[in-house]
């Protein structure tokens, strides 16, 4: 096995320079800012045994992918600032923002995965005893590669809020896998045959949800709408039922420090919502996610809470049903208003 880095060409012969694409504000750059670099034939990648080593032990330490997951939801959610913005989508950031999402990925990666990465001598991380870059897209195959990468290990990724998406795989930057032009700082892309050599982890993987992006404008609107912060959170659970709702929603919408007291009962959504007939799921109780499983509704994760309407069952009423304060329950169908106000759910933490 070697050391990570495979040898460079001693001499490449001189190309003309190939425009290096922009990156939808991460690498914007004028044609005449392009300078000729070195080219040479494409190059074959060879079997790879150390980005073979560096891609199972990023498999090893997050084989479904949760925790890359949570990384890229919370790296979003840190530059909305939605408790303190009220912002909650990518094209309501200014530029400098967008940029700075490469930075924090790499740093909230490195934070969740001490396990597995340390600071890299030459590059971000060293993982297995390997130099590897991490470079952020928010275009597939637009990472920015800077002069000190060629020849090793670059962890590459890309993420969408708006498709609810995120990929991340490992690729080796050789010189024929690269284009032959550079920016000013030196800094090129991959070719679409080094964008074919990543090793994907996991591609076009879920992005846990921003619920604000996936139901219609309208309701946000009127979510928004609402002067102040209780009323916010109390029209959210009123009008996106059935779906998860974590807790960095909540403090966008309510856009306050004390924004989980929005949520509970003794004056919260919960006492609200209630006497409309609609309870508040939270994933941080396992009564409550039983209970959600049991009716058939959806299940919040830890963080999250899901809202839905309950109605007594009848006798002859065959949707899954649980028994709640002495009386049987079910969820209520669609368009079917609950007449009487809800149960009020155990609050027992799980363990």
């Amino acid at each position: 096995m070697n050391d990570g880095l495979w040898p460079l060409p001693t001499s490449m012969a001189s190309a003309s320079p190939e425009p290096v694409p922009a990156d939808d504000g991460l690498a914007l750059f004028a044609t005449s800012d392009l300078v000729p670099a070195g080219g040479g034939p494409a190059v074959v990648m060879p079997d790879d045994d150390a980005l073979h080593l560096v891609v199972a032990a990023l498999r090893g330490a997050d084989p479904g992918g949760e925790r890359l997951a949570a990384g890229f939801r919370s790296t979003f959610d840190q530059l909305y600032d939605g408790q303190h913005t009220g912002r909650y989508r990518w094209d309501q950031l200014y530029k400098t923002e967008k940029t700075h999402f490469g930075t924090l990925i790499e740093s909230n990666l490195r934070r969740e995965f001490r396990d597995v990465l340390e600071d890299g001598a030459l590059l971000d991380y060293r993982i297995q005893g390997l130099d590897v870059d991490c470079k952020f897209s928010q275009r597939m195959g637009g990472w920015m590669l800077p002069p000190e990468a060629l020849g090793h290990l670059v962890l590459v990724c890309t993420a969408s809020d708006e498709d609810g998406t995120w990929s991340l795989g490992v690729a080796r930057a050789m010189p024929g896998l690269c284009r032959t032009s550079v920016n000013r700082d030196g800094k090129t892309t991959f070719t679409p045959a080094g964008v074919a050599s990543v090793v994907w982890l996991f591609h076009d993987a879920e992005l846990p949800p921003n619920v604000l992006l996936r139901v219609d404008r309208q309701i946000v609107d009127r979510i928004f709408a609402a002067r102040t912060g209780q009323r916010r959170v109390n029209e959210l659970f009123r009008l996106v039922t059935g779906r998860r709702i974590g807790r960095n929603t909540v403090a966008t919408v309510a856009e306050q420090d004390d924004y989980m007291k929005r949520v509970r009962a003794n004056g919260g959504a919960r006492s609200t919502l209630q006497a409309e007939g609609i309870v508040i799921a939270g994933g941080d109780y396992q009564a409550h996610r039983q209970i959600a499983a049991d009716l058939g509704a959806v299940v919040p994760r830890p963080g999250e809470f899901v809202s839905f309407p309950l109605v007594p069952s009848g006798p002859g009423d065959i949707l899954p049903s649980v028994v709640l304060e002495g009386q049987r329950w079910r969820l209520a169908r669609p368009g079917e208003p609950p007449a009487v106000p809800a149960p009020t759910l155990p609050h027992a933490r799980a363990s």
